[in-house]
């Protein structure tokens, strides 16, 4: 691993500006800072004239932020969206979208009435075709341009405050990997190289948690959306105790190459990819945010990572060890937060200890450590397709948590966190809105639920499912084999009764000969009744 990887990870650790909503990334839209679409159903800003929403002003939270952040009125992300919008959709009821157009998470149907909850499976509990189907539709999302979004290239300033839009066309997978760069990134003080590093939007603080269950379910339902399979589930790599990069198959995430041991084989689809964003400190010398062009192809070298940092994936007994913290954060609520589930499981907590600032890297870090690649690059990261299975995982330990201690709403702080991460400040990029304490709840509420978490009689049959899916898939031909040597057998029977009737009185087929024609000497007996007289036992098989 490069020094400068090891340092990302050590200093800091996902539609930016946001994912902008392609009717509000236009001159009219940011001069009047209003982000109110046409909702396509009947013509009306956000759907009011059918009710699904209305045109609001966008209110934020005045609770103070933590001292991390010592700034005002510098970056672009602070009390998100003012700086681009003050006035977007609300939507009403089970609405929810940009313009009030989709559902809220787990509702579905033209007038969002039908409540259903999705399972988020076990990499591994997949068919061979579910395998196929979620390879092509990453695949699918990486090539095909966003309908729905594109990115900010530039800062609000040097759009001149909404006069020159600086905007990228990029595909469906791309927006969310911009989005994980933007919520991550440095905040950029004016000038080359005058960048604050003790700024994470997502990260090192509470809103981690929140704001990647978010992140997920938004990929989830753009690509139902892409693909038109509104029964896709996001399956997670359930890493614990695992001894290397278990997914990295070619019939998965992709396999090594022979001939660079840092690039994928060309036997798997994600050999082709081409990363964005993933540059920080270029961008930092220079002052400016990614371009979101293309950065060379996506990398991984799991296993040749820097071990003073991280030795080994997660064990089951770190992993319950976390989920035995009772608190959900603690102190200043930042990498060195003490007996913090959240600090433990994002990894700057010790999983053996709980004591904040680690030294070594564990469980979620550790993860994106040990695949020494695209992965380890906090603002890159999502250009790895494991990153998506890598954190429905994480956000099954998450779900674990609240169900065993179900956490009062006032766990979630208001106040004093890193800035980004109070529980009313709306997470930064995503428009529509979200505010973090919204996703400090069960995501049986949010409409999924994961297969590990289902009662054992469930779990057990989840996890037969890819066995009998294949015996479904070879049962029509062990049926034609069958059928097959059925006729056979009654074709064989009737020759030898012709035979017989044909040849019954011959002497010759009554006599030894037709036997000799056929017989093969015998060496050894495979079974004998009683012992040889040489001594040795007899030859049993038991079956």
């Amino acid at each position: 691993m490069s020094p400068l990887v090891v340092l990302t990870f050590m200093l800091c650790f996902a539609p930016g500006c946001a994912q902008f909503p392609r009717p509000c990334a236009t001159r009219a839209a940011l001069r009047t800072k209003e982000c109110c679409p046409l909702w396509d159903g009947d013509g009306s800003p956000c759907g009011a004239s059918s009710g699904r929403g209305s045109c609001e002003d966008v209110e934020v939270s005045e609770q103070p932020d933590g001292p991390q952040y010592p700034f005002s009125g510098l970056d672009d992300r602070e009390k998100w969206p003012l700086v681009f919008y003050n006035r977007t959709c609300q939507c009403a009821g089970d609405f929810m979208g940009f313009s009030c157009a989709d559902c809220k998470f787990g509702y579905f149907g033209a007038r969002c009435n039908e409540r259903r909850e999705s399972l988020r499976r076990n990499i591994f509990h997949l068919s061979r075709a579910e395998r196929v189907k979620l390879v092509s539709y990453l695949n699918l999302a990486k090539q095909t341009v966003s309908r729905d979004y594109v990115v900010a290239t530039g800062t609000y300033m040097e759009m001149e405050n909404g006069s020159n839009p600086l905007f990228a066309d990029v595909s469906v997978y791309d927006v969310f990997v911009w989005m994980h760069y933007y919520v991550s990134r440095d905040a950029l003080l004016g000038g080359p190289g005058n960048v604050w590093t003790d700024v994470d939007f997502a990260h090192w603080a509470p809103a981690f948690l929140p704001w990647h269950r978010v992140y997920l379910l938004h990929w989830e339902r753009e690509i139902r959306k892409l693909t038109g399979d509104t029964s896709f589930s996001i399956p997670y790599w359930d890493w614990r105790d695992a001894r290397g990069c278990e997914v990295c198959t070619d019939e998965l995430m992709g396999d090594r190459s022979p001939q660079d041991p840092s690039l994928l084989s060309p036997g798997s689809v994600f050999s082709s990819w081409r990363v964005l964003c993933s540059q920080p400190q270029v961008y930092n010398d220079r002052g400016v945010l990614c371009d979101a062009k293309d950065e060379g192809p996506l990398r991984r070298n799991h296993g040749n990572q820097n071990r003073t940092l991280v030795e080994r994936l997660p064990t089951s007994a770190e992993v319950e060890f976390t989920l035995s913290l009772s608190d959900y954060d603690t102190g200043a609520m930042d990498r060195g937060a003490n007996m913090s589930f959240r600090n433990t499981l994002e990894g700057f907590g010790d999983p053996q200890t709980g004591f904040g600032n680690s030294l070594h890297m564990g469980m979620h870090a550790a993860v994106h450590v040990f695949m020494n690649g695209s992965m380890s690059s906090v603002q890159g990261s999502a250009n790895d397709p494991i990153f998506l299975l890598h954190h429905a995982f994480v956000d099954s330990i998450y779900e674990q948590w609240l169900r065993r201690h179900r956490p009062s709403p006032s766990q979630y702080p208001d106040s004093n966190a890193p800035i980004g991460h109070n529980s009313e400040y709306h997470m930064v990029p995503f428009l529509p809105l979200h505010r973090n304490r919204e996703y400090f709840i069960s995501s049986k509420d949010l409409g999924y639920e994961y297969s590990h978490l289902l009662d054992a009689n469930l779990r057990l049959a989840e996890s037969m499912r890819p066995f009998l899916q294949a015996l479904q898939d070879v049962w029509p031909w062990l049926l034609l084999a069958g059928l097959s040597g059925g006729i056979v057998a009654v074709g064989v029977a009737a020759a030898v009764f012709t035979v017989k009737r044909r040849f019954g009185g011959s002497a010759w087929l009554h006599g030894g000969k037709w036997k000799n024609l056929f017989a093969l000497p015998e060496r050894q007996p495979l079974i004998r009744g009683d012992d040889s007289e040489d001594g040795h036992s007899n030859y049993q098989t038991t079956m």
